[in-house]
């Protein structure tokens, strides 16, 4: 990089300023959707309002750390995830069909409490156990036999809820609503659920990591 190109002072502080701005635009989207909350139920503008803002917030941020670092060989405390990852929208204006995608990833912790939840299921319910299940296995015996019969028993929600009961720890999970021009035929898509998610149909999107959870402390520290 010639030295044309190396950014100056006035561009680090440029960036600077330019963060202060994404964090007080998302603070103030943070304070509306608290003002208005129960008033919007089910719209999600709020929501989508707060995202954006944290996105640009993440972008600001990056680029003066960036800046920062070619100026002065220093980095700032904190790194701000960010959904960078995701393109511009280019779906249609008024979706006609939307497909909700959700991946939510456990591990298992307990898996004595795991095989005696299932095993419980199946006394109350005898239907619901596989009696083709794999060599035989029992619900009170087999991990694989104890996840088909809790997922499913209980909806996905309802998992998500009660994660410790099952023996179950809550990794990363994320909701995307896609929009589709026209609604799927039955049984389309089911040999391949996944394969045809497009991000730059994506309406909105809503994470949860323990990652942003470390961001806090990090700068809960700091103060």
């Amino acid at each position: 990089m010639s030295d044309a190109e190396q950014p100056t002072a006035a561009d680090v502080r440029a960036a600077a300023e330019a963060v202060k701005a994404a964090l007080d635009r998302h603070l103030e989207a943070v304070e509306r959707r608290a003002e208005g909350a129960g008033k919007d139920a089910g719209n999600g503008a709020a929501d989508t309002a707060v995202y954006a803002a944290f996105d640009e917030l993440a972008a600001a941020g990056e680029a003066y750390d960036e800046l920062l670092y070619e100026t002065y060989d220093e980095v700032t405390p904190f790194e701000i995830p960010g959904g960078d990852s995701m393109p511009a929208y280019t779906g249609p204006e008024v979706p006609n069909a939307l497909s909700v995608l959700i991946r939510r990833d456990y591990t298992v912790l307990e898996t004595q409490r795991l095989l005696a939840q299932a095993q419980r299921v199946t006394d109350l319910d005898p239907d619901s156990a596989d009696e083709e299940g794999p060599s035989g296995t029992s619900a009170g015996s087999s991990v694989h036999a104890a996840l088909g019969i809790l997922f499913g028993e209980y909806e996905p929600d309802e998992i998500a809820t009660r994660h410790k009961e099952f023996g179950l720890e809550e990794g990363d999970s994320t909701l995307w609503v896609t929009a589709a021009d026209e609604p799927s035929e039955p049984g389309e898509w089911l040999s391949a659920p996944f394969e045809q998610a497009d991000p730059e149909r994506v309406i909105c999107r809503f994470d949860v990591s323990s990652v942003f959870d470390e961001a806090d402390i990090e700068l809960d520290d700091e103060e």
